[in-house]
């Protein structure tokens, strides 16, 4: 007989850590990673590094902002299997995102790229990315384009895996940068100092973050099948909170019932807002307790009942938010944000009105129904953040003609009005509003209108109780003597300088032929601001004193045995009324 000898541990295949089989392993993944993150560091701060009294130009944030987005989404969501497509949907995303930087922009005065329209690009990607990770898992091929059939537990997989793993990968970015500061310090105790000197490098940062969110993506995602028993175990402890704020939603609920809703609109804080993140965290927990199927679905009774009342109270929360949001438009107008909110309170609805209609249908059984809608809205929600990141709809503009309407009818004052939301959120639009209300035969009005166009940033036009009209800088500013003219580069150093960029009153005193002593009123009775301009041995004004000379070096005295004086010496200082508003200087 032959003797057969049983394999050995060592000789056994190793087992797969990949949730899916049909992904092989890919040992040189975090490396790749990690390189990829690193370079697109790199290229974000040389795209986005400037001198800092110079504004970025849109062309270098927008292509900063892509560089960015096309790095992440690609290193979350690429596999070998298929993986031009990650490479071709990372692509597409980072130029999508950049159009949408340099359009939001460009879009205002001293505009951001980081707006309303980028956040909404950014809604639009992370949910589309797992969107294409199971399209790329399912679909016979790339004309596969049946979104609403796609296996909701594979996408609802996906995109809590994608979230433990973006989040996990943060994580380990900030231990990184612990660590090396760690490290740094201790060399720079014996008098290495490569490393700090490097922390303190801008390019140095960026690519040691890059290089530590890749790598902590590649390995995670090499181990997705302990990364799938982590976020079961995250949504296990999200379900037990799931009863906790199902009782408080129904207490709170039935309260307002006897209290009624005067109470929210008392209360100091954003009820639109409030009520929104509730539901958004009652939609979480309930998916916590249904799970991803059948199978994950929580077995405990008080769980599995509360799912059902917070699939029904997100319509209630959302019902308030939106006619929060209505009386708020009634009040005070359009503007971007409000259109953002009244969105943004719609979705919370489609979700409230799904949940309901769920839990009347299927009952017991709700979530069988609910998941195939959420995954639908899902798609729904994809593709209307992505239309209104889009320069489609001008909200700057339906904002501007409701403003507009509203100050001409007299329902808005013109010393209510928020002139520096039209020079500065209403786009192109509240700009040339501007510019046609600067004519108009209203003295009040038109001067608003002109101090708005003329200011140098928003900041000039509001102060802390609310809109601030200011007339021209030249009918604010005194110069003394008077007949003494100021040159064009003092005027606008003085005009853009803290003491007179929001003042009522601002006086100029000549001091010398190269000093000048500023103060600035933002409000008569207010204390005075008071600083120096003076001009530089380059021919420069520039704000301070640079005039003083610097202290001579004082010789070596011996004290005991040093001449003691008094010295009686003659100095000037700017008074206002009889009262010194500055330090004596000379």
């Amino acid at each position: 007989m032959t003797d057969i000898t049983a394999p050995s541990a060592s000789d056994s295949p190793r087992p797969s850590a990949r949730l899916d089989d049909n992904d092989l392993p890919w040992p040189l993944r975090p490396w790749i990673m990690a390189a990829i993150c690193s370079a697109a560091g790199l290229a974000f701060h040389l795209l986005i590094s400037h001198p800092y009294d110079d504004p970025l130009s849109h062309w270098r944030s927008a292509l900063a902002t892509a560089v960015a987005v096309a790095a992440v989404v690609f290193v979350l969501g690429v596999e070998l299997r298929r993986w031009h497509w990650a490479l071709g949907f990372a692509l597409g995303w980072g130029a999508i995102l950049g159009l949408i930087a340099w359009q939001t922009a460009a879009y205002n005065l001293q505009g951001s790229p980081i707006e309303w329209p980028f956040w909404s690009g950014m809604l639009a990607v992370l949910v589309a990315t797992p969107l294409l990770q199971t399209r790329r898992d399912v679909a016979p091929d790339w004309r596969f384009w049946k979104l609403w059939t796609m296996p909701y537990e594979r996408l609802h997989s996906h995109a809590w895996t994608d979230a433990v793993i973006g989040a996990a990968s943060l994580a380990f970015v900030g231990i990184t940068f612990l660590l090396t500061v760690l490290i740094g310090q201790m060399f720079k105790l014996i008098g290495i100092n490569l490393i700090f000197d490097l922390l303190n490098d801008e390019w140095f940062g960026w690519m040691l973050a890059g290089a530590a969110f890749g790598g902590a993506v590649g390995l995670l995602r090499e181990r997705d099948k302990l990364v799938a028993t982590l976020q079961r175990l995250v949504m296990m402890v999200l379900a037990v909170l799931a009863p906790v704020l199902a009782v408080a939603l129904v207490l709170f609920l039935l309260s307002l019932a006897g209290t009624g809703l005067q109470k929210l609109w008392d209360s100091g804080f954003s009820t639109a807002a409030v009520m929104m993140a509730a539901a958004a965290f009652a939609v979480l927990l309930a998916n916590a307790v249904i799970g991803n199927g059948d199978e994950e679905r929580a077995t405990n009774p008080v769980l599995r009942g509360a799912a059902p009342i917070l699939a029904v109270a997100v319509l209630p929360l959302a019902g308030i938010a939106f006619y929060s949001m209505h009386l708020r438009v009634i009040q005070y107008g359009w503007t971007p944000e409000r259109i953002w909110g009244v969105i943004a309170a719609m979705i919370a609805l489609a979700y409230g009105i799904a949940g309901v209609w769920a839990v009347v249908k299927g009952r017991r059984d709700f979530d069988d129904m609910l998941r195939p809608l959420q995954q639908k809205l899902a798609i729904g929600l994809a593709l209307l953040a992505l239309f209104l990141a889009l320069p489609i709809l001008d909200f700057g503009a339906i904002s501007t003609r409701d403003q507009v309407a509203r100050l001409k009818s007299g329902t808005t004052a013109a010393e209510k009005f928020d002139w520096a939301a039209m020079a500065y959120d209403f786009g192109p639009s509240g700009r040339a509003a501007l510019k046609e209300l600067a004519r108009s035969p209203q003295k009040a009005r038109a001067d608003a209108a002109k101090a708005a166009l003329a200011a140098k940033n928003r900041w000039d036009l509001t102060g802390p109780e609310g809109p601030t009209l200011l007339k021209p800088f030249a009918e604010r500013l005194r110069v003394v003597p008077a007949g003494r003219a100021l040159p064009s580069e003092v005027l606008d150093r003085i005009s853009a300088s803290y003491m007179c960029s929001r003042a009522k009153a601002c006086v100029a005193v000549w001091l010398d032929d190269r000093r000048i002593g500023v103060l600035g009123q933002n409000e008569p009775g207010d204390s005075l601001n008071f600083d120096f301009v003076t001009q530089n041995d380059a021919g420069q004004w520039t704000q301070g004193d640079w005039t003083k000379p610097t202290p001579a070096k004082k010789p070596a005295v011996d004290l005991s045995t040093a001449r003691i004086e008094v010295e009686t010496v003659q100095q000037r200082r700017v008074l206002v009324n009889g009262v010194p508003e500055s330090g004596t200087f000379e």
